[in-house]
């Protein structure tokens, strides 16, 4: 589980690219990305029971804020000691559009979260929306359907901090909330602290729930111009 989050939000925060060099192909708003992390977390919950994990995507974003893509990666998070699901990767197709209104920064869309090769129905899709102001980002996303699941029977909410200091390093805070038993059985709350620059970040993730633990993530992300 998901998209744009191997690390949760580290590898976003990752936002040095390197440019490919200009091609008469090149097309205006396409990009790809590669990245490489110890540990698949995404809202606080691990997607490949610790392990590492190396994702890649491509983006598509228009001049007008609309966007679509598509990020695959590693997962196995529904294989267990005594289920063997035969999940081996997750595949995310999603879209929506950003814009801004007054001093507010927005971004609404969906993603729909595949399993193609896990024999347990494990699909999902989601609705979800962001607003900024500042340095503060807020967001909600709600479940639309799962196996055994109707729209809105879960959601997550989060807040977000983003700092940026001197020699481009960057530092995000992180708490958020999944309400119902969707997302880890139980309602959860997860914090996150993460340090980047460059293509590297470094941070800890910590979840609420019975056993959980501090964990730390490394990640290294490229994005690339096509």
């Amino acid at each position: 589980m998901k998209n744009s989050y191997l690390a949760i939000f580290s590898l976003g925060l990752a936002t040095s690219a390197i440019t490919v060099s200009p091609s008469a192909f090149a097309v205006d708003g396409l990009s790809a990305n590669v990245a490489a992390t110890n540990n698949y977390i995404w809202r606080g919950l691990e997607q490949t029971h610790g392990d590492a994990a190396v994702s890649g995507g491509i983006d598509y974003v228009s001049q007008s804020g609309f966007y679509i893509g598509t990020w695959t990666s590693n997962a196995d998070w529904a294989t267990s000691d005594t289920v063997d699901s035969g999940m081996t990767y997750e595949l995310d197709i999603y879209g929506g559009y950003t814009g801004k209104f007054s001093n507010f920064d927005y971004d609404v869309g969906f993603t729909h979260y595949a399993y193609p090769d896990s024999d347990l129905d494990s699909d999902f899709t989601e609705v979800f929306g962001n607003i900024t102001y500042g340095v503060l980002t807020l967001g909600y996303a709600t479940l639309t359907n799962a196996d055994g699941y109707s729209f809105g029977d879960d959601s997550f909410i989060s807040a977000d901090i983003d700092l940026t200091f001197a020699s481009d390093l960057a530092l995000n805070l992180h708490v958020g909330t999944g309400t119902d038993d969707f997302y880890a059985g139980e309602s959860f709350v997860e914090y996150g602290i993460h340090l980047s620059k460059s293509n590297f970040s470094f941070g800890f993730s910590k979840n609420d729930l019975d056993g959980s633990e501090l964990k730390a993530i490394i990640s290294y992300a490229v994005d690339i111009d096509l």
